[in-house]
C-alpha cells in the first residue's frame, strides 16, 4: 500500500465511524421515547383518569369510607376496626398489630403453638365473663385474631351475643339494638361468596347516633 494513501483511508475510517455512532444513536430514539410515552401514560394519564372516575363514580368509597360525626370531624374509617372501650359498644375481633393500619399483620402464631392456645383459651374466658355466657357460646371469631388485624367484620352469632350488654348499658330496648344490628349486616357478596357479617365500626356509629337522636 502506497503511503500517500494513508491519510486517505484514515479519514474514510473516522467518516464510517461517526456514521456508526450516528446511527447507534438514532436507534435508541425510539426505545427512549417509547419509555417516557409509556411512563406519562401509565403513570400519569391513566391514573389520573382512574382516580377521576373513582372519586365521581364512589365519592365516599375514593376518601376511604370515612365516618363523620355531626361537626363534620372524621371519627372511623368503615373498612378499618378500632379499639372500643366501655359496655356500651360492641367489641371487635382481637387485633395482633393493635388496631394500628401501619403494622396490619396477623399473630403468625401455628394452630400447634401453645401460646395461641392459651391466648383462645384466656380470652374466651375473659369473653365469656363479660358477656356473662359459658365458654362454649362464644364464637370463634371473638377470640381469633384476623388476617390483616384490621378487619371490621364479626358474624351475626358473634354481634348477637353482645346485644343484652349493650342494651343494659345504654338504657336501649333489646329490639332497637337488634334492629340496628341488622341494619349493619351485609350478607354473602353478590348472594354467593363469603359469609352473613356485621360491621362494627358502623353499628358502633349508629348506636352513638341513636343515642344523640330525641
Amino acid at each position: 500500500m502506497n503511503r500517500s494513501d494513508s491519510p486517505s483511508l484514515s479519514r474514510e475510517l473516522k467518516s464510517e465511524a461517526r456514521v456508526a455512532t450516528l446511527q447507534d444513536g438514532a436507534s435508541w430514539r425510539p426505545a427512549i421515547g417509547l419509555g417516557v410515552a409509556t411512563l406519562l401514560l401509565a403513570g400519569a394519564v391513566y391514573a389520573g383518569i382512574a382516580t377521576g372516575f373513582a372519586g365521581l363514580s364512589f365519592p365516599a368509597q375514593a376518601e376511604g369510607s370515612l365516618l363523620r360525626d355531626g361537626s363534620g370531624q372524621v371519627r372511623a374509617s368503615a373498612w378499618l376496626s378500632q379499639p372500643f372501650t366501655g359496655d356500651g359498644y360492641f367489641q371487635a375481633r382481637p387485633s395482633a398489630a393493635n388496631y394500628d393500619p401501619m403494622a396490619a399483620a396477623g399473630s403468625n402464631l401455628a394452630r400447634s403453638n401453645p401460646a395461641l392456645a392459651e391466648r383462645v383459651a384466656a380470652s374466651t374466658a375473659a369473653v365469656a365473663a363479660r358477656e356473662g355466657v359459658t365458654p362454649a357460646q362464644v364464637p370463634a371469631d371473638l377470640v381469633t385474631q384476623s388476617g390483616g388485624g384490621l378487619d371490621p367484620q364479626l358474624s351475626p352469632a358473634a354481634a348477637q351475643l353482645q346485644v343484652a350488654r349493650v342494651a343494659r348499658a345504654r338504657g336501649l330496648p333489646v329490639e332497637r339494638v337488634q334492629a340496628l344490628v341488622k341494619a349493619n349486616t351485609q350478607g354473602r357478596q353478590w348472594g354467593v361468596f363469603g359469609q352473613p357479617r356485621v360491621n362494627v365500626v358502623t353499628l358502633n356509629f349508629a348506636l352513638d347516633h341513636a343515642a344523640r337522636a330525641p
